[in-house]
């Protein structure tokens, strides 16, 4: 098992690159430790397949280096970086029985026929395939399929580390919990590092120690579940993160003041922001409260949405849009309601990044 490091790692798929905008892949400097399980997050197109395809080896990129501990594999090709992949489709040959695909990439490497079959044996066990191992692939469900997949990244005891490029897009949507919770199983016992690419927030929240969030070909942030959701670096974090996501508001500030229109919200601390900065104010609609006539600011319900354990509203406080988190057993009775705001979860972002008070660790 092996620490991975990029240094000034950056990638163009242009010839002659000269702004920010021609990169896929902008500027990172990273280290992922040994055993860690990982998630590249972020929509298409923000450049996480290309930086999966570099740790890879499928692509060289064009600046910048790849270790693996002290060894340098920038220009090695993927055979020679002992790592495993785990794509979409499952990689399988229908022809073969399970056993027999879980054992060819050992075979491959010439380990002997009894440390085949223990560690075939091993890896059937983890993931519920045991009773399948003398069926022949092709007359399997396709979450089986992909369990043998899987399989096959994980059956190597030497592999530097496994790569998963969105492996649960094909399964149906009631499988796809347990084959996460599978995999978060397996990361226990194996302890190998692990690297899951996916565009959702939920397979990247309930799989990752750390998540890699990624928005136009920049890391944006990089964090445990709960510090993407208590506190966003950036704004597309916030909005990203969460269903719904963080709820920005254009304000201005003025001590220890944030202003909204015609109306002040207290933050209890003061934030020092360039005048010129474009200001907003972010909070998750579970830190917002409605509240009677008269206790808060007042605000405008376009409707509620019932989702059984709780409700959202959808309000307009000065004509901006806010998510409210309703819990189900409130009565809300008229539209003539406030909101109240936990001032001690409010974020202020700056030019879309959040910026820290002048006197606490922390908004």
């Amino acid at each position: 098992m092996t620490a991975l490091r990029l240094e000034k790692l950056a990638h163009s798929y242009k010839s002659h690159p000269s702004r920010p905008e021609d990169y896929a892949l902008k500027e990172i400097n990273q280290v992922w430790q040994t055993g860690g399980a990982y998630a590249l997050l972020g929509p298409s197109g923000c450049g996480k397949t290309t930086l999966l395809n570099i740790l890879s080896g499928l692509v060289i990129p064009s600046q910048g280096r790849v270790y693996f501990d002290d060894r340098d594999v920038t220009e090695l090709p993927t055979e020679k970086r002992n790592i495993a992949q785990v794509f979409q489709f499952p990689v399988i040959y229908d022809t073969m029985t399970v056993r027999e695909n879980l054992a060819f990439p050992l075979k491959n490497r010439g380990m002997d026929p009894a440390g085949i079959k223990t560690r075939v044996d091993e890896i059937a066990a983890l993931l519920d395939l045991s009773r399948d191992l003398d069926r022949r692939a092709k007359g399997l469900t396709a979450d089986a399929k992909q369990k043998i997949s899987l399989g096959r990244g994980l059956v190597r005891p030497d592999v530097t580390a496994v790569l998963f490029d969105e492996p649960l897009t094909v399964i149906d949507p009631q499988l796809k919990w347990e084959l996460r919770s599978k995999l978060k199983e397996i990361h226990r016992k194996l302890a190998v590092t692990m690297i899951y690419v996916t565009h959702d927030q939920t397979e990247a929240l309930t799989f990752a120690d750390k998540v890699i969030v990624m928005s136009e070909g920049e890391v944006v942030q990089i964090g445990t579940p709960e510090e993407l959701f208590e506190k966003p670096l950036h704004r597309f974090v916030g909005h990203f993160i969460g269903s719904p996501g963080m709820n920005f508001l254009p304000c201005t500030l003025a001590g220890t003041k944030a202003r909204i229109g015609g109306f002040e919200i207290d933050l209890g601390v003061s934030f020092a922001a360039d005048p010129k900065a474009k200001l907003e104010l972010g909070i998750r609609p579970d830190f917002i409260k409605l509240a009677p006539p008269g206790v808060g600011l007042p605000v405008r319900i376009d409707r509620i949405d019932d989702l059984g354990r709780n409700r959202i509203a959808h309000v307009r406080l000065e004509g901006q849009r806010l998510a409210v988190t309703v819990p189900a057993i409130l009565e809300t009775g008229s539209d003539d309601l406030t909101v109240v705001f936990d001032h001690r979860r409010i974020g202020i972002f700056a030019n879309d990044r959040r910026i820290e008070p002048d006197d606490r660790g922390g908004a």
